[in-house]
């Protein structure tokens, strides 16, 4: 019988378990203990649930107490410099602090897991001395046996990913690196087969990325030195979100099993498949269920891909598995009350694509006589969303194809929009701002409950917000800063937020999936054609500018963003979903103008990882998300200035798009990365307002003066001054009240001391 097999599943329980124990020991609450103790049963719940749905290959090492990146680095003892680790296991502390940075020491840089929205902590090789501090596998797979009889899959994050994944070494020391990083992997490996392990999955996903000759022959390299030092352990190198690049040198690899997404990279791998062949003497890990869509999938389509596959391998060497871990998708529908019959009944998230698998796996070995019933009733639920009217609304899908074919721009040129706009505001040299959100605190939350319950009214809770926009007005005035926003206090989430308000979305109770450490998000669902329904951001904003003579900037997310933080609907094109998310927020756009906003931030932060991770795709991509974000903000007037806001990703490979969004400031993240996007500007000039984040809000640390006036001084070695801005990374939704205005103070201090350096030279009074 084919086998079925899951690559890892969601950490963070049904009910954010998970997270709320993470925040409590963070928060003194929890002992650790009583904390490892609460861990471990989430961790035994989730492997006893897919024991019982008959999962026959367990993934086990695949939970983390914050990050799997971060677990590896620590497993071999990699450690910033900066921490003064002396060795030895990892202890919490350090290990909490390497992700979230301590009162002395900043935090790892943090990024996204190729084109997730999942972020893991860059390793820091610089200065590290690696050895085993502890066979996280090995302690994962005893747990697993001697707790709940099952033979778990112990999950590796494979050697080569993690180098390219890391920081803090040349290019030339990768090979020193391999040297040093082999061995540590062959000992535990070698735990691992001497324990009995069967099954281990070493996760290769930067396979599918385009790889240098000298990359092949350290693969080669690496899995020849497996196969040489433990020859009877069971290897499946396991490859996802794309297409394996190399196909041919990586299917002769001396492993017994390889592993291939079947979904995001389905043509790519099977048309390699069918040129090429596949060895007979290796299992084929064939991932036909998507590891991170939401929705159910199509068991007919599915079991007519594994019988293509059966044609070409045997069945004996086929698993069916998901075709990435599951981390990025909720754990179960069960719980979900208040979605429509026919969008609930057309979803999958972690716990329903384990059935998925089990029922595929029994139909390709029985045949499809043995689940005919469970067939007919995913096509007709499936069939059900189709024909939904919130899927065939006319007047919005002629609307969109008629504005796709225009080239939308703005009416005048940046150059000639800076000066009418600083003519306008009449700003200082280095303007300063935040990204958008204040502090969410208890009281905050605890308010938006009690009118979500009904227990407020539409006025208590209008006043309550307003409030609080009344509260930190006046404090931005405080603190100096030139551009004010008005916190954000009525937004659960900045995608949740319009979501609600647009046409074509739905909500989960309890659909959250985690983002980074205990960052859990809960995206929304595109399921039908999106459509403007009314302003949804005016009423606060301009409160919010009447209660101050300083310029108020009005927020939005953008149309990339928002697409690529939902779950969006299969059956269009995503190109076509974000010109419909443009149209409905030009409108919303055009309504803070006319209600006199003048500067209008639209957010931007996850353009980069929509980006295809084939070379030969990110071009079309980046084409027509530009033209999505300048359709949003295309028909303001010149005296309108358009922010937008990107950050946690690389961006040196696409700054001539920034630049082609034309907003006429962008901020973007560069505190974590040390100022090594100041380097991209070293060797690419960029022509617009622009504004790098000078400190890390993902941490509880204060920055000093200094540090922020050190990044500054270095932004403008390579930037224009007079279009240079000074703000924090990101929004400070997390933080807390005196850690946002003490940060913000030195920021306003840092801004002071450049201003009293550069003013004269520039023109500008100080």
């Amino acid at each position: 019988m084919v086998k079925s097999s899951v690559l890892g599943y969601p950490r963070i329980g049904a009910d954010r378990e998970w997270k709320k124990a993470l925040e409590a020991f963070w928060s003194g609450k929890l002992e650790e203990s009583a904390f490892h103790s609460q861990l471990q049963e989430i961790r035994l719940n989730h492997l006893r649930k897919q024991q019982e749905k008959g999962i026959d290959f367990i993934s086990v090492n695949d939970f983390s107490y914050y990050d799997h990146v971060l677990d590896t680095a620590t497993m071999f003892g990699i450690v910033p410099q900066r921490f003064a680790y002396e060795g030895g296991v990892v202890p919490l502390s350090l290990y909490y602090g390497i992700a979230r940075g301590t009162k002395d020491a900043t935090a790892s840089e943090m990024t996204k897991w190729f084109n997730t929205n999942y972020h893991y902590i860059v390793p820091e090789l610089d200065g590290a001395v690696p050895t085993v501090t502890e066979n996280r596998p090995l302690i994962a797979y005893r747990e697993a046996k001697e707790k709940l009889g099952i033979e778990g899959k112990p999950v590796i994050l494979g050697p080569l990913t993690f180098l390219k994944l890391s920081k803090g070494y040349d290019v030339s020391e990768t090979d020193a690196w391999l040297e040093r990083l082999l061995p540590l992997y062959v000992q535990v490996l070698q735990e691992l087969a001497l324990e009995g392990v069967e099954w281990v999955q070493i996760d290769e996903p930067i396979l599918v990325t385009k790889l240098r000759e000298a990359d092949l022959e350290r693969v080669k390299t690496i899995y020849s030195t497996f196969a040489t030092s433990v020859p009877k352990l069971n290897i499946m190198l396991q490859t996802y979100f794309e297409s394996v690049e190399n196909y041919s040198d990586i299917v002769a690899l001396p492993v017994k099993g390889i592993g291939l997404d079947f979904v995001h990279g389905l043509s790519g791998n099977i048309a390699s498949i069918k040129e090429l062949g596949f060895p007979a003497e290796k299992v084929l890990g064939a991932g036909v269920i998507d590891g991170r869509g939401i929705w159910k999938a199509s068991l007919r389509e599915k079991l007519s891909l594994l019988q293509v596959l059966t044609r070409l391998v045997t069945a004996d060497q086929l698993i069916v598995q998901s075709s990435c871990s599951l981390l990025h998708v909720p754990v179960t529908v069960q719980h979900e009350a208040k979605l429509l019959p026919e969008l609930k009944g057309a979803l999958a998230f972690a716990d329903e694509k384990l059935d998925e698998l089990v029922l595929l796996a029994k139909g390709i070995s029985f045949g499809e006589a043995e689940i005919a019933d469970e067939l007919e009733q995913c096509e007709s639920a499936i069939q059900a969303l189709k024909q939904s009217g919130e899927r065939n609304r006319n007047d919005i899908q002629q609307a969109v194809a008629a504005i796709r074919v225009q080239e939308p721009k703005r009416n005048r040129p940046f150059v000639e929009r800076h000066l009418a706009q600083q003519n306008k505001w009449q700003l200082p040299l280095f303007p300063t701002t935040t990204i958008g959100s204040f502090p969410q605190s208890a009281e905050v939350r605890k308010a938006r409950q009690q009118w979500r319950k009904g227990e407020w009214n539409n006025e208590q809770y209008a006043d309550y917000i307003r409030e609080q926009i009344d509260i930190w007005i006046k404090l931005q005035e405080e603190i100096g800063l030139d551009v004010l926003v008005h916190g954000e206090f009525e937004r659960t989430d900045m995608v949740e937020f319009f979501g609600e308000k647009l046409a074509g979305f739905a909500f989960t109770q309890y659909g959250w999936v985690q983002s980074y450490g205990s960052r859990c998000v809960k995206p929304p669902i595109i399921f039908g054609d999106v459509a403007f329904e009314e302003a949804m951001t005016v009423e606060e904003t301009k409160y919010a500018q009447s209660k101050t003579t300083r310029p108020v900037k009005g927020m939005l997310t953008g149309p990339i963003t928002i697409m690529n933080w939902s779950f969006v609907r299969d059956d269009i094109s995503r190109e076509l979903i974000a010109y419909q998310l443009a149209y409905a927020l030009r409108q919303e756009v055009e309504a803070l103008e006319q209600a006199g906003i003048g500067m209008i931030q639209v957010d931007e932060p996850a353009v980069r990882e929509g980006l295809p991770l084939k070379e030969e795709d990110q071009a079309e991509y980046l084409s027509w998300a530009v033209k999505a974000f300048r359709m949003t903000t295309c028909t303001v007037q010149d005296t309108t200035q358009i922010h937008t806001h990107m950050c946690y990703c690389e961006f040196h490979d696409m700054i001539d798009s920034i630049e082609a969004m034309d907003a006429d400031v962008i901020s973007i993240e560069t505190s974590r990365s040390h100022g090594e996007l100041i380097h991209s500007f070293e060797v690419n000039t960029y022509e617009l307002g622009i504004g790098l984040g000078v400190y890390d809000i993902h941490s509880p640390r204060v920055p000093r003066v200094e540090e922020m006036t050190s990044m500054i001084d270095r932004a403008l070695h390579v930037l224009d001054p007079k279009l240079f801005w000074i703000n924090p990374d990101c929004g400070l939704k997390t933080r807390g009240y005196e850690e946002t205005v003490d940060s913000l103070r030195n920021m306003v201090e840092a801004t002071e001391i450049a201003r009293a350096k550069h003013s004269v030279s520039l023109g500008f009074n100080s």
